[in-house]
């Protein structure tokens, strides 16, 4: 039996109020499929629990939305990126859809779609958290990959693996139409971005990582100190006073807990582990927004409701489902 939270929201105006947005996005990779998640996860049940069990109000649209009608009809790579068109267009989209919510001092969740939304969401939890609050918010980024990779040091071209340098401004850029909607201004500061769960990070994304200082905690740090330390010191280095958005990849966990996803990584998170993580985060009373992404309900198909379920129990730990 569970039980709505008693943690008392700190920087959340309507905090049994949540923010619901669906996308069915799969063009920041080249895997298709995990635009299907947010199908699967709703009819598995997740919102449902929310509003029953958890006690939120929602506010949904009740689309999944594929956002066919932003998809240009020639998308060329540029700079190394891959469907940067699409990619910019619906990312922007997706900016406008979470503010809307987050203006009101909602919680938003943000149910995905491949990791490249993250340039959407977050971008739109800092514009209403800077307008409502006049505070920076602070990005806990659960992943197997840092993500972090500009265009030019990306092997891959796939967008889904360079979120986090757009939103800090490290990949810069130079077209409107390609994230020129972000502006000059990083929408998340290095200094408040955290990492946990790390463990395929590539060559480039090292250099910037150890050039700029980020705090990032690998599966070795969660082996040498145990996930109770590694959240200790994730949220010690955030502070109390910082709202956080919690972007988490459900490849963070290991293939046993979640084969269905893009690119599973050996040697993760376990589920107990990913669900103490998102405890954790509730329990700050900072959580503001969290995105769910990387369910692919078409690989692993044995493996999918397992990936699904797991996907399930991370957001509801995240938003408060208690036992006790």
């Amino acid at each position: 039996m569970t039980s709505p939270s008693t943690i008392s929201p700190k920087f959340l105006s309507a905090g049994n109020e949540l923010g619901v947005v669906a996308v069915g996005f799969s063009g920041g990779q080249c895997k298709p499929g995990v635009d299907a998640a947010p199908t699967a996860l709703i009819q598995a049940g997740l919102l449902t629990q929310l509003k029953e069990d958890l006690g939120y109000t929602l506010h949904h649209d009740d689309k999944v939305h594929n956002y066919s009608s932003l998809m240009p009809h020639s998308d060329p790579s540029y700079r190394n990126m891959k469907n940067p068109l699409a990619v910019s267009a619906v990312t922007q989209q997706l900016a406008t859809q979470v503010y809307e919510h987050a203006k009101h001092g909602r919680l938003v969740l943000t149910l995905g779609g491949d990791h490249s939304i993250a340039i959407g969401t977050v971008a739109g939890t800092s514009r209403a958290i800077k307008e409502r609050l006049g505070r920076e918010i602070a990005v806990i980024w659960v992943d197997a990959h840092a993500d972090i990779n500009t265009p030019e040091t990306s092997d891959s071209g796939n967008i889904h693996g360079m979120p986090v340098a757009f939103l800090t401004g490290l990949a810069k850029v130079e077209k409107n139409e390609m994230f020129g909607w972000l502006g000059e201004e990083p929408k998340l500061s290095l200094k408040k971005l955290v990492y946990i769960g790390l463990r395929d990070v590539d060559k480039g994304e090292k250099k910037i990582l150890r050039e700029h200082g980020v705090r990032a905690f690998s599966m070795h740090d969660i082996d040498r100190y145990g996930i109770g330390r590694v959240m200790e010191m994730a949220l010690g280095h955030i502070g109390t006073d910082t709202p956080i958005h919690l972007s988490f990849d459900v490849d963070a966990l290991d293939p046993q807990w979640a084969p269905s996803t893009g690119t599973p990584v050996r040697g993760g998170l376990t589920l107990r582990e990913g669900d103490y993580i998102a405890e954790c985060v509730h329990e700050t009373g900072s959580l503001v927004a969290m995105d769910l992404v990387e369910v692919n309900p078409s690989l692993e198909a044995m493996g999918a409701q397992e990936t699904i379920r797991a996907g399930c129990s991370l957001v509801r730990c995240a938003l408060g489902d208690t036992l006790l």
